[in-house]
């Protein structure tokens, strides 16, 4: 069934199917549960649609567990290693929400050679050109539109047609050399490179404009790199009213295939479908290198809040407008300064197992209460912010939401305070999941003489955890399980979510988040042994797994009033970067001998020539092993 499941679902994204058709199929999806199989990038997975696991994304079949990923389909005839997988969008965070192709193999071995000729300044810092490129050049970029890899944007409440996303590094470094020859040599002092990251956007006749935008330039303040020219591939042509429109510019209606459009994005722009035939066109940006950039503290809160509202419009749908204004909002303050906005402000409420709390994205509100500490608003705050699980559900599919719009923020402690609850948020002692081992016995008890079953016979009663070789394993695997779980400010056990207040250090207005700058695979080291003991990690078990939740941030800024804690936070201020990783790690024990872990086929088993023992182990000491067994 999940096959077939899987199947129907791309025989009717053809759109060709009638919509009845697919009415049925959409039903049937709704009435269909699932595990997931798999985990990618934070997101469990399904290879078939269901009611939960609905946002379909295309990815290296590579990346998925080799054990489930046949089952996933391979829709793309002309890329096979792009598998199709099934998401839950509710467990997307502003991390996850695009779906990034890799692409460049569609390039590997073509001859790009792009030529940027015929140019023409048709408005004030914005050209068109004509894209000339090899026969087979040419027909892999029209094969881009084939591939049907779109998938709704984000944003389709603002704008009409399909896109897809994705990343060509070859592609980009062959029109990073048109550029570089093409563009007035007074429009590209600083330039450094085209984006690799591509929109491949496809408008049919009839669908809604593209509406009237800014594009957010691309920043990134570790490298110094901004960017400043929106560029425009069409790979078809067509007349639009108008197909592209430059507010306080020029407009563009006529396009021919294959023309490449490049404008300042200062430009406010609206395009619309052609009268005729499917639009399809490529969009990046020329990135420039600038250190003389600033960071406005307050933008990067506004685009913070972007971010956070268009996931939160998963669960309230009438978020996903604010969303779009404050996009729109921040990408004007890069060039002009942030203005003033009169429109009523968006807050969610959220009720987290008895915890109220209000958010926007960057301001977090908690009631003050003797039980609750900073510890545990941050924590929330933390939870929240990055979507994180807790057990298979995702934080804010654990909340109930309501989204309240106000003129200013005045009205929140009151409104907490009046809905105080308990925290879920427990600290804990995380060496209790690590109890120090039993001393071993080696010296204790008479020994065999084999050097090989820790010092005494193996039988019933042979206690794996005074074995010294079992003891040093384990100590191996707590150190392993230890340096992921002990540096983690939040660990998830099971449903329950555990703090580590000496994590969290409150030092003035500024809440520091500490742990660890990245994740180490959790081993366990291996040892030898031979007959008959087997080796000692084989008595090395999972006593539990514990999710652990590491979180590399800038310090988390506060405010405290009589009723209210205000945590603000502020992950694009300046060159900090925001991180987290979630990871689930085994707490190891030592299990009990079983009869099963005794070998009788040893007979070949070839001791160390140099053994004295040899002889009395062979003619007695196996006979005493089994007789001590039985």
């Amino acid at each position: 069934m999940s096959i077939e499941l899987r199947d129907r679902f791309f025989a009717l994204s053809t759109g060709q199917a009638p919509e009845e058709e697919v009415a049925r199929y959409r039903a049937e999806v709704d009435a269909t549960d699932a595990e997931p199989v798999a985990t990618l990038d934070g997101l469990a997975i399904s290879w078939h649609p269901t009611a939960r696991f609905k946002a379909v994304r295309f990815v290296d079949a590579e990346r998925i567990d080799e054990g489930v990923r046949e089952s996933f389909a391979r829709p793309v005839e002309t890329a096979p290693y792009l598998a199709a997988v099934f998401a839950d969008p509710r467990e997307m965070s502003f991390r996850t929400f695009e779906n990034i192709l890799p692409l460049d193999r569609l390039f590997s071995g073509v001859a790009l050679e792009p030529e940027l000729t015929e140019r023409e300044e048709f408005a004030k810092d914005a050209y068109t050109f004509s894209l000339r490129l090899p026969d087979s050049a040419r027909a892999c970029l029209e094969g881009l539109d084939a591939l049907d890899l779109y998938v709704p944007p984000l944003n389709a409440g603002s704008r009409g047609g399909d896109r897809f996303i994705f990343h060509s590094a070859l592609l980009a470094e062959a029109l990073t050399q048109a550029v570089a020859k093409a563009m007035p040599e007074s429009q590209i002092e600083g330039f450094s490179h085209v984006n690799p990251v591509f929109r491949c956007n496809r408008f049919e006749p009839g669908d809604a404009n593209f509406h009237r935008h800014l594009d957010t330039p691309y920043y990134d303040a570790a490298r110094k790199h901004v960017s400043r020219y929106t560029v425009l591939l069409y790979l078809t042509g067509g007349e639009g009213a108008p197909a592209l429109d430059l507010t306080g510019g020029a407009a563009l209606t006529d396009i021919a295939p294959f023309t490449c459009v490049i404008f300042d994005q200062r430009y406010e722009h609206e395009g619309a479908p052609y009268l005729e035939g499917r639009k399809v066109f490529l969009r990046t940006e020329l990135i420039f290198t600038d250190p003389q950039v600033t960071h406005d503290p307050e933008i990067g809160a506004l685009f913070s809040k972007a971010c956070y509202l268009t996931g939160e419009s998963v669960f309230a749908p009438e978020l996903a407008r604010h969303a779009d204004a404050y996009y729109n909002q921040v990408a004007a303050a890069h060039w002009n300064g942030l203005a003033p906005d009169a429109t009523r402000e968006p807050f969610v409420h959220k009720r987290f197992r008895g915890v109220d709390f209000i958010a926007n994205g960057y301001d977090f509100w908690f009631a003050k209460s003797d039980d609750r500490s900073l510890a545990e608003c941050a924590a929330i705050t933390l939870l929240d912010y990055f979507n994180c699980k807790i057990g298979d559900t995702a934080f804010r599919d654990q909340c109930d939401s309501e989204v309240i719009e106000a003129d200013d923020t005045d009205w929140i402690p009151a409104f907490l305070k009046e809905r105080n609850g308990e925290s879920p948020v427990v600290p804990f002692d995380k060496s209790m999941l690590f109890p120090e081992p039993e001393k071993h016995l080696t010296d204790e008890l008479p020994s065999c003489g084999c050097g090989i079953c820790g010092g005494f016979f193996l039988g019933p009663n042979f206690d794996t955890t005074r074995n010294a070789d079992i003891i040093e394993e384990y100590t191996r695997a707590q150190d392993s399980a230890k340096a992921d779980i002990m540096p983690a400010p939040i660990l998830m056990m099971g449903e329950d979510v555990i703090l580590d207040p000496d994590m969290f250090v409150v030092e003035g207005d500024r809440i520091h988040v500490l742990g660890k700058d990245s994740l180490t695979p959790v081993n366990f080291a291996s040892c030898q042994g031979g007959p008959p003991v087997p080796p000692a990690e084989n008595f090395i078990t999972t006593a539990s797994t514990v999710d652990v939740a590491h979180f590399l941030v800038p310090p988390i800024l506060f405010e405290e009033s009589a009723d209210c804690y205000h945590l603000k936070f502020d992950f694009f201020r300046n060159s900090w970067m925001a991180d987290h990783q979630q990871s689930t790690v085994s707490v190891p024990m030592i299990r009990p001998f079983e009869d099963g872990d005794i070998d009788y086929d040893w007979e070949d088993y070839d001791y160390d020539e140099d053994d004295e023992d040899e002889d009395d182990l062979e003619d007695e000491g196996k006979d005493e092993i089994k007789a001590e067994a039985e």
